[in-house]
């Protein structure tokens, strides 16, 4: 996992709250086994028109977010299932932080495990960022290290993160990370271990 520690990115505003986990990767892309290759599918039922064609009017599709790395978004984003293939889509996409007033747990959770931050500030911060993303091309410096969501025109917010998500995303370590950090106590135990125990 790639650590998270300051993050300056572009910005795209997606004004809509409760998105749910099937709108951010629709059902009919998760076959795939690997973690990679969602992100051409990122809501592909808002950015695909039923022709094929992309729908002009959705933010992801304008020129002028291409390459944002930071999403803007409505309250309760990530709401519905569980599946981990959303933010496996975000991250495969290109995001590398979410700014919403308010996450599904579980997608939040999730989110932590993949290297995507996702980042929490009141309904009214938000509101101010997503005109200032809507009228045009707009970055933000997301900074784990100080728990800070800023720019170059005087915002200025902080945010809250547990220390054990907040140390894990810093130092790049997922769950298998975290476990082989222990690998020389797992060999030890597993030469100690009788050998007729499969």
């Amino acid at each position: 996992m790639n650590p998270f520690r300051i993050h300056t990115g572009l910005t795209v505003p997606l004004d809509r709250s409760n998105v749910d986990t099937d709108q951010i990767i629709p059902k009919q892309f998760l076959k795939r086994v690997e973690r990679t290759g969602f992100g051409e599918f990122l809501f592909y039922d808002w950015r695909v028109r039923s022709d094929g064609q992309p729908d002009l009017s959705f933010p992801l599709n304008e020129s002028r977010y291409g390459g944002a790395s930071i999403l803007i978004a409505g309250k309760n984003f990530g709401c519905g299932s569980s599946r981990e293939h959303a933010p496996w889509a975000l991250a495969d996409y290109g995001f590398r932080a979410i700014i919403a007033p308010s996450f599904a747990d579980i997608f939040a959770n999730n989110c932590m495990k993949n290297g995507l931050l996702p980042v929490k500030l009141t309904a009214e911060d938000v509101t101010e960022l997503m005109r200032r993303a809507q009228e045009g091309q707009y970055r933000l410096t997301v900074n784990l290290e100080n728990k800070t969501v800023s720019d170059d025109h005087g915002f200025a917010a902080p945010f809250e993160v547990s220390d054990f998500q907040r140390y894990c995303l810093l130092e790049g370590l997922d769950d298998i990370g975290l476990t082989l950090q222990h690998e020389a106590d797992i060999r030890a135990y597993e030469k100690k271990r009788p050998s007729w125990i499969a």
